[in-house]
């Protein structure tokens, strides 16, 4: 079983560094050019499931990737809830509040870091109850998170594992145990020689 788990392409926020969680922002131009380069690997992997994050990123990532019809959505895959933090870059947000790490400090108004652990706990679970391949098409942080918890990490550990957008990302199994295949690969663009 491999779960290939990718992080929506490219929003304005992200270009602009600023928090998105319940903003629903469309891809950039950029965005679904960088989406679309999906397109050529994943529609040739079976799936016994897909899930999706419930925003439009998520969902217009997974479409422009050509995986159609047949997602479920999956409010548990939904972005880390900034709370009072939402839209703001990281130099704003540490203007109130100093030293602030989402991973170990959560955000006021929002989810409290064991809120996301448990919700990427519930996702691994239903997960590794499936028979065959799985896509999971969400956000940079719960995917954060997410791949700590597979790997047995706390959901601190998060923090240690950059997601850029619009990556496609393989866990997997070592024998039995839960690993991680590929992080953060970025498939080539049709500019570049590959």
């Amino acid at each position: 079983m491999d779960v290939f788990v990718m992080r929506h392409g490219e929003t304005a926020w992200s270009v602009s560094g600023r928090h998105t969680s319940t903003t629903d922002l469309p891809l950039t131009d950029n965005g679904r050019r960088i989406a679309k380069r999906l397109r050529p690997v994943l529609p040739n992997e079976t799936f016994a499931r897909i899930f999706v994050s419930p925003m439009r990123r998520a969902r217009e990532t997974r479409e422009l990737a050509g995986l159609g019809n047949a997602a479920v959505i999956a409010p548990e895959l939904a972005r880390w809830n900034y709370g009072e933090f939402e839209g703001l870059t990281p130099e704003q947000i540490h203007d109130k509040a100093s030293g602030w790490l989402i991973f170990r400090d959560g955000c006021p108004g929002g989810e409290k870091p064991e809120q996301v652990g448990a919700r990427a706990d519930r996702v691994i679970a239903q997960v590794r109850a499936i028979d065959g391949n799985v896509a999971l098409f969400a956000h940079g942080h719960i995917l954060r998170v997410l791949v700590a918890r597979w790997i047995g990490l706390s959901l601190g550990a998060g923090q240690h594992f950059l997601l850029d957008t619009g990556s496609l990302c393989v866990l997997s199994y070592y024998y039995e145990i839960p690993a991680v295949r590929v992080w953060n690969g970025l498939l080539p663009t049709q500019d570049q020689p590959q």
